[in-house]
């Protein structure tokens, strides 16, 4: 009797172990972060983020993710930075745009007070803008023509405080060098005569190879200007990010002393080269990353693709882009 007992009791503490386990299991399942549904191997078809040059608009709890890769532009879509999903279909296709090649660095802003979205982009080397009624396109230019005529790259939009649009591009004056000009209100054209000059290659780090400032980007904080920037060739592996504070969208620029914010040597830990192309952007928790684009490897530039740090603001103003970085992958 006394031995039927001790068998019962052993098989009731069996049970409430198994059934203890069983829910610590389910429990931890469930606070996963819901990409551990998705960071299996057989759901992953690429392991970087295909894009150079990369543009990230978080609009309504997504992100959204444009870059230089093939003849127009893709996009990939994210929930949570690490895992992006290629739509099917172009959001600008060739046949919708002026230009026939070199379709380069993308950005798409939301404007509200127009209820549209707005890419503007690199063609033949020229720059352009193209509105759609979705993130994903299909963009379409109304007139099929470049916004100036003169040769350009890189643009970069900044609306101000008080309503103001300016756009932010790369001229070829000397090697490329960062202007800007006011935009009329259909933010399609510039007004030429407020054309200046913002940023050239001028210090020793700007100038390992060629004459280069471009892939521009401005931010605004506490009533003072950031212009983020990337100099050197992208081919070489020290191109790299600085940027440069002015109290007024025109300037004049004050570089920071502290140049370059991102570069291969300021993180050894991340091995990466040619850093350098990027894009501020804010999170869903209110604060920024940068999105940035490295060469395939230590000795292969191309295919170039994209990968986030952190880019947080110190109590007197300076800009660090650092912490881990997020290496993305594409998914299913």
């Amino acid at each position: 009797m006394i031995k039927l007992k001790q068998t019962y009791n052993m098989k009731r503490l069996f049970g409430f172990l198994l059934f203890c386990y069983c829910l610590i299991v389910i429990c931890g399942a469930e606070n996963r972060d819901s990409s551990f549904l998705i960071n299996k191997s057989d759901d992953i078809i690429e392991d970087r983020l295909p894009i150079a040059d990369p543009y990230v608009l978080f609009y309504n709890d997504k992100y959204y993710a444009y870059g230089t890769n093939v003849e127009g532009f893709e996009v990939y879509i994210s929930e949570d930075l690490k895992h992006w999903r290629r739509e099917n279909k172009l959001a600008l296709s060739p046949k919708d745009s002026w230009g026939t090649t070199w379709y380069w660095a993308p950005e798409v802003y939301y404007i509200k007070s127009k209820n549209k979205f707005y890419m503007f982009y690199s063609v033949n080397e020229h720059i352009c803008v193209a509105t759609s009624d979705s993130p994903t396109g299909p963009f379409v230019q109304d007139k099929k023509e470049p916004i100036w005529k003169e040769k350009s790259i890189d643009t970069n939009l900044f609306i101000d405080d008080d309503g103001t649009p300016y756009l932010y591009f790369v001229r070829v004056t000397n090697g490329n060098v960062i202007w800007v000009a006011e935009m009329n209100a259909d933010l399609k054209s510039i007004k030429e005569e407020t054309l200046t000059e913002c940023v050239k290659a001028e210090t020793p780090w700007e100038r390992v190879q060629a004459n280069v400032a471009e892939g521009p980007s401005v931010l605004k904080k506490n009533g003072l200007y950031y212009l983020l920037y990337s100099a050197n060739d992208y081919k070489s592996k020290d191109y790299a990010v600085g940027y440069a504070t002015a109290s007024s969208p025109f300037g004049p620029w004050k570089k920071y002393d502290g140049n370059p914010i991102l570069h291969k040597d300021k993180d050894l830990a991340m091995k990466l080269v040619g850093t350098g192309h990027g894009a501020p952007f804010m999170c869903k928790d209110g604060s920024y990353k940068y999105i940035f684009h490295a060469h395939w490897s230590q000795e292969k530039i191309q295919p170039r693709t994209s990968y986030f740090k952190n880019l947080t603001f110190s109590d007197d103003g300076v800009i660090t882009i650092g912490g881990d970085v997020i290496r993305p992958v594409v998914v299913k």
